[in-house]
Parts: C-alpha cells; structure tokens; sequence
C-alpha cells in the first residue's frame, strides 16, 4: 500500500491559506486511550468524528469491535488501534497476537509501540523484527509505528524512522503521549526528511490549537492523533 494515497488532496495547498475544519478534520485521528474509558465514551468519540468528519478514531484495541459497532458501516471514518500501547515493551508475539486481533474485529489501522528500550540498548535488529513481526501479521493493514521522539535525540529520531521503514511500516508517529511530552514542529520536520514523501507521518501528543495542529501539518505531518478535537477545530475557520 502506497501511503500517499491516503494524503489528503489539499496537503498541497499555500502554507498562509487557512484551512477550514473540514479540510483539517480529514488530518485527524480523533483519539481516546484513557484506561478509564467506557463503551459509552467510545460511542460518543465515534460519534463526534462522524459529525466531524475526521479520517479516523483511535482506540485501544479491546474497543475495536465497540467502534466498529457504533461506526454502522459509515463510510469515511477509519479504525485505528493501538498495540503494546503504552509501553512498546511486550515480547513480539504479543503484539502479533494483539494486532491479528484487533484487525479481525474491523481495525483499519494499526497504531503500534516500539519497543524503545530496546532500541536505547542498541537492539537495532530485535527493534527492526518486532515492527516487522506485526506489519508481517495484518497484512495489507497499514501500520503506524511510534517512537516517542520526546526521548530520542535527533540522530536517534533519523535512525528510528530507518527502522520503520526498513520494517515495512507505512508511518511513523512522534508519542504515546503518556508519560512523555507530545509532538513537536522539530520531530515531524526531521521524520518528513527521513521517510521522504510517500510515507506517512503521524504527529500526536499535547496537539490543543488549532495554530498548533496547522504548524504540524505544514512541517509534514500526514496524520494528527488529538484528543481535543472539538477545541482544535473550533479554531478553524468554517465551512463545518
């Protein structure tokens, strides 16, 4: 699966164009990961990024076939789920287990951790096959990888990014946004440079502005994983 195909059309457009909500929404990955989170808040997330009209929904992967439900066959809003969310640190055949699962109750997408200790150890090859393991797993299911940029040096964000790639991944993501801080202009500029332009780039993480979500997006992020979307968007200019 080429990733540039799923870019939106108007990523081409002039960086001092305002974009209205409806074009922003299309970058969105309206997300809710909190361990709190009931069947009714992930019907109520679904909801919003239908009225939205958000490309997708994130969730953890135990409410995949709740969103999929809720979604009633919609089309336009995607699934996304998380995999050895937040850690990274699951052995492989966790993952694989959990991603193969989430993809067969109705994911579109898979958003996984790596697993960054390992990587911080020098692990590069064991960091490199746990990606590959996954993207192996679901097939044609494109696969995020995040990498929590917030921890890693410039050089180690270039190298990551290799990594993915090498990997078979369709995108790398900046954070969890747990435990780090999220998403920043520097990370997504030095991921765009690295992956080159049929790659998808996910920023996500600590995203409340709309100012904020348009400095992202013309840095080079292809996705945004907010969690504050309704206060993102209400900075747009309309259409709704």
């Amino acid at each position: 699966m080429s990733w540039v195909n799923t870019i939106p059309a108007h990523v081409e457009k002039e960086e001092d164009e305002a974009m209205n909500r409806r074009d922003l929404a299309r970058y969105i990955d309206h997300t809710l990961l909190r361990p709190d989170a009931t069947r009714d808040d992930i019907q109520k997330l679904v909801g919003e990024a239908l009225d939205w009209g958000c490309y997708a929904v994130c969730v953890n992967s135990g409410y995949v076939r709740d969103a999929v439900q809720f979604r009633r066959g919609a089309k336009g809003l995607h699934i996304a789920a998380t995999v050895g969310f937040p850690l990274g640190q699951a052995n492989t055949q966790g993952k694989v287990a959990e991603a193969r699962a989430a993809v067969e109750a109705g994911a579109d997408e898979i958003d996984m951790v790596w697993n960054l200790g390992e990587f911080l150890s020098g692990a590069v090859e064991e960091v490199r096959a746990d990606i590959a393991a996954v993207v192996r797993a679901v097939g044609n299911t494109p696969v995020k990888v995040i990498l929590e940029t917030a921890r890693l040096t410039p050089d180690q964000m270039r190298r990551g990014a290799q990594i993915a790639v090498d990997a078979g991944a369709q995108t790398v993501k900046t954070s969890t946004g747990v435990g780090f801080s999220g998403a920043t202009r520097e990370a997504v500029e030095i991921l765009r440079k690295t992956v080159g332009t049929d790659f998808g780039v996910k920023a996500s993480g600590g995203i409340r502005r709309y100012i904020d979500a348009i400095d992202l997006i013309a840095a080079g992020a292809t996705r945004l994983g907010i969690s504050q979307t309704g206060a993102v968007l209400a900075g747009a200019p309309g259409p709704t």
